[in-house]
């Protein structure tokens, strides 16, 4: 598991890959140069000089530094069968939905401005409505911060799991922060 909900989604969808990304530099390399079209996109996309790009291409260079081997493989990876990757989207925002499993810290604010105080809860796996799936694909492509996304999360599970689909605890607002797991599932 892992504690960014970001992630968590980008995982979730490279599962439906049907074939690995490409493994060595020189050819992850060749991959973001043909999907970018071109060494200088490349460059920029990966924070380092044009000529490096080049290298990396032409195999003169053979093993990246961590760091940027961890910026090759997100780059790779964000841009890895992307028909199938919008199919996998598709699916979860109009029929499937997604489930989340995590262990967080939940808060809720009822209408009578009572408070519970916040602590960590070890949430079972929750399949959030097609709707919800929509709306946390939609925010990650546009961009949207971690908190972003989890406010989403949090009126998510705030309707599915707190007010039973709104069989209980009615006008109860949800707060979902400093997440320690996290996993989505398509």
């Amino acid at each position: 598991m892992v504690n960014s909900l970001g992630d968590s989604l980008d995982l979730a969808l490279q599962k439906a890959f049907t074939r690995p990304a490409p493994k060595s530099a020189q050819a992850q390399m060749k991959y973001l140069v043909k999907q970018l079209k071109g060494t200088k996109a490349a460059a920029a996309a990966l924070g380092v000089s044009q000529r490096t790009v080049e290298r990396y291409v032409k195999g003169q260079i053979k093993r990246p530094r961590h760091d940027l081997a961890a910026r090759i493989e997100r780059e790779v990876k964000k841009r890895w069968q992307p028909q199938l990757r919008a199919k996998a989207k598709k699916k979860a925002a109009s029929t499937d939905g997604i489930v989340l499993t995590t262990t967080a810290r939940f808060g809720y604010t009822a209408d009578d401005n009572t408070t519970d105080d916040a602590r960590v809860r070890a949430l079972p796996s929750q399949a959030l409505p097609p709707q919800y799936a929509e709306a946390l694909f939609t925010a990650r492509e546009n961009g949207a911060s971690e908190q972003d996304l989890l406010k989403i999360a949090a009126e998510a599970l705030g309707q599915v799991y707190f007010r039973d689909g709104g069989r209980r605890a009615q006008g109860l607002k949800v707060e979902f922060t400093d997440v320690q797991e996290i996993r989505i599932d398509l």
